[in-house]
């Protein structure tokens, strides 16, 4: 269930108040009259399942709540009332399938934004995975890919695309774009500096590093892994699943092909570097197609509940 917190304006409190207490899949609802100050108006609290949450957020928006009072949502993660039990029966759909959009929106909007913090994590990342190509040490890979942030933009960019929202698309392209290649030019000046210290190797020998070549070798199954793993990084998220979304972060190759692409290129090694930009491409296209396909299919699932809970409630 998500937790409402609405500051109304006092001409609609009392609708507001009503229709919640007559909605399906609301419960616990109540009303402090005359509380609100900044900006005035009455609270109104109520507890909501994730099934109906989008058809209720959506009316209190035609009603213009948000313009003149607040909407504030937040997840809630137990409820233990019978209240809310016969809420959720009474709520067509599955809490697992919902989506809440206005929750989405402000996670992308939050992932899209350019920070000096998003572009040190992506240069660390990097810098770890190149070293790991340099010792040939799969866990130092592995490593950098769960510190990697870049799936929150390219997760922003889904959201974005299925919102139809232009602007917000290509902020964060931007973002993926500008974090990407700071990534690479930081492994470049690293791969540099560690070989005029003598900490890397003066060649680029492809021979010493057979547990990690594959990285500028895409293949099918590379494609494969991408898609499966955009399904899921993007289900991960709307159910707010953390365990499955860090499993998605170890599976794609996006900072490894990154810092290989800046690794090669400080040895001049540019069929690898041609490689590795393959595989970065592949893994990114692969999440980005498969999140949007993903958030269209769960919003007509959602949709469709929502049809049937306005149908209903009207009822």
């Amino acid at each position: 269930m998500i937790h409402l917190r609405l500051i109304v304006p006092s001409e609609l409190a009392g609708d507001v108040f009503q229709r919640l207490r007559d909605s399906p899949g609301v419960a616990h609802v109540a009303h402090l009259p005359a509380v609100a100050t900044s900006p005035e108006g009455e609270i109104v609290l109520c507890d909501v399942v994730r099934e109906a949450a989008n058809e209720v957020i959506e009316w209190l928006q035609r009603l213009g709540v948000h313009h003149r009072g607040a909407i504030t949502i937040e997840a809630l993660e137990a409820v233990i009332s019978d209240a809310s039990a016969q809420a959720e029966i009474a709520a067509p759909g599955h809490a697992a399938d919902a989506l809440i959009w206005e929750e989405l929106d402000a996670r992308a909007r939050a992932d899209s934004v350019l920070t000096a913090s998003f572009l040190i994590f992506m240069s660390v990342a990097a810098v770890i995975a190149a070293v790991g190509i340099l010792l040939d040490a799969p866990i130092l890979v592995v490593g950098a890919m769960v510190v990697g942030p870049e799936y929150g933009p390219v997760s922003a960019l889904c959201i974005a695309v299925a919102r139809k929202r232009p602007r917000n698309a290509s902020r964060a392209a931007s973002t993926l774009v500008a974090g990407l290649v700071t990534a690479a030019v930081s492994t470049f000046i690293a791969t540099l500096a560690f070989r005029g210290t003598g900490l890397a190797p003066g060649s680029y020998d492809l021979s010493d590093r057979e547990l990690t070549a594959f990285i500028a070798h895409p293949d099918g199954m590379a494609a494969v892994v991408a898609v499966l793993a955009g399904i899921v990084g993007m289900l991960a998220l709307t159910e707010a699943r953390s365990g499955a979304l860090i499993g998605v972060l170890v599976s794609v190759t996006t900072i490894p092909a990154v810092a290989n692409i800046g690794l090669a290129t400080a040895y001049q090694e540019w069929s690898e570097v041609g490689g590795a930009a393959l595989q970065l491409g592949v893994n990114i296209l692969g999440l980005a197609v498969a999140g949007i396909l993903t958030l269209a299919v769960q919003n007509r699932l959602t949709t469709a509940g929502s049809a049937r809970l306005a149908a209903e409630t009207q009822a």
